[in-house]
């Protein structure tokens, strides 16, 4: 279990470095290709992100200091592509940095399609400060580039603030000019225009001047507690895994012992003894030891719950423990492995039960054991159960 949840723990560890030490976490977010490490490049005023012609060049979430913000302490973050092919895992790392970030630059180049303004809607869940990046401006005339910013502002009205919709050219295409001299020569020259992303620095600067500490507290403490929740939710789980193999294996050993045991009565009675030792083997994965008697008055209880709405089974049960002992041969066999295939449904239930009581905090809640027990036989398909028992059981036979 320690191992499942490593990882979480990690996570934690890091939001609580952050958090001590006050750091801000700025981290683009787009499709493939828009230019996100081109934007944070820009920011930097050095190629530290990789940028590439190439579909996808950035695979793994990659951070670098962004010195130039005098206060110090915040970091660019740069992630996958949200549309990549076969980048499932890609994707979730980049809605898992967004969720952890404290202000995301959602970067476009053109109008923002249905892709991107899912995403957007998904990151806006999140309540971190967004800003829309419009890249690429370079390749718009200043009317075009007016009528898209306005159109993005529409598009996004609800999602982002209209003043957090910027445009910038993070890697300018390359111009050619021509120059003509007095005799009619021409000549032409390339050039790359410096990037251009003022804008997108005032809108950073304004956010982080106005709330950037305080933002980085109140998003690391409700990282936090989403993780928090999600790890106790894991724990949930991973213990009730634990608890099925558990009562699997008592289910199959109570049902191997029955059916072998030549006396007829008395190996209910032992059977209901690897019951307790059951219920204190659960008890022991949730952390809530029960001493044996405390165990033997569970099974009590929930047995009496069974016996109260499944009379006929335990009747069945015992008729076939009184069969069992003056039939010989194959139908010994046959028989008895049908009385342990009763009693393999009859500690399945009683392991649901007590696991039930035990997930509770050892509280049956306010409908009582009665309605637990029937909830859980209602949930159940015992046919299915006690063939599968039947089959389990007759394979252990044959290979003793």
């Amino acid at each position: 279990m320690r191992e499942g949840l490593a990882d979480d723990y990690r996570q934690v560890q890091a939001m609580l470095d952050k958090l001590e030490h006050g750091h801000v976490h700025i981290a683009a977010f787009g499709r493939v290709s828009v230019g996100k490490s081109a934007t944070l490049n820009a920011l930097l005023g050095y190629p530290c992100f990789a940028t590439s012609p190439l579909h996808g060049e950035t695979r793994y979430s990659q951070s670098a200091a962004w010195d130039e913000y005098e206060a110090g302490g915040v970091y660019l973050i740069d992630t996958p592509g949200i549309d990549e092919v076969d980048g499932e895992s890609r994707e979730r790392v980049a809605h898992d940095v967004a969720a952890r970030s404290d202000i995301i630059l959602f970067v476009v180049d053109g109008d923002i399609n249905d892709t991107e303004l899912r995403a957007l809607q998904g990151v806006a869940a999140e309540q971190r400060p967004t800003i829309v990046v419009l890249n690429k401006a370079d390749r718009y005339t200043r009317q075009d580039l007016d009528l898209l910013l306005a159109t993005l502002r529409e598009r996004t009205a609800g999602l982002v603030a209209p003043e957090n919709v910027v445009s910038a050219a993070a890697e300018p295409m390359e111009r050619v000019y021509v120059r003509v001299d007095q005799l009619g020569n021409e000549t032409e020259t390339a050039h790359t225009p410096p990037s251009d992303v003022t804008a997108l620095k005032e809108r950073l600067w304004r956010i982080l001047e106005g709330e950037g500490k305080t933002l980085a507290a109140l998003n690391a403490a409700m990282f936090a507690g989403d993780l928090s929740d999600q790890i106790a939710a894991r724990i949930i789980e991973v213990k009730s895994e634990l608890a099925e193999q558990v009562i699997r294996t008592y289910c199959v050993s109570k049902g191997v012992a029955v059916a072998l045991n030549p006396i007829p009565v008395s190996d209910l009675l032992a059977a209901a003894v690897m019951d307790v030792s059951l219920v204190v083997h659960l008890s022991r994965v949730y952390d809530l030891p029960l001493t044996r008697s405390e165990a033997g008055s569970l099974v009590r209880t929930i047995l009496a719950q069974l016996g109260l709405i499944m009379g006929t089974v335990w009747l069945v049960h015992l008729a076939s423990s009184a069969l069992k002992a003056g039939t010989a041969g194959l139908s010994a066999v046959a028989t008895g492995a049908a009385q342990g295939a009763v009693a393999y449904y009859s500690t399945y239930v009683v392991g649901r039960a007590a696991q039930r009581y035990l997930a509770r905090g050892k509280s049956w809640g306010d409908e009582g054991p009665k309605q637990a027990v029937r909830e859980i036989l209602g949930s159940l398909d015992r046919d299915s159960i006690i063939a599968h028992a039947r089959a389990d059981i007759m394979a252990r036979l044959r290979s003793a």
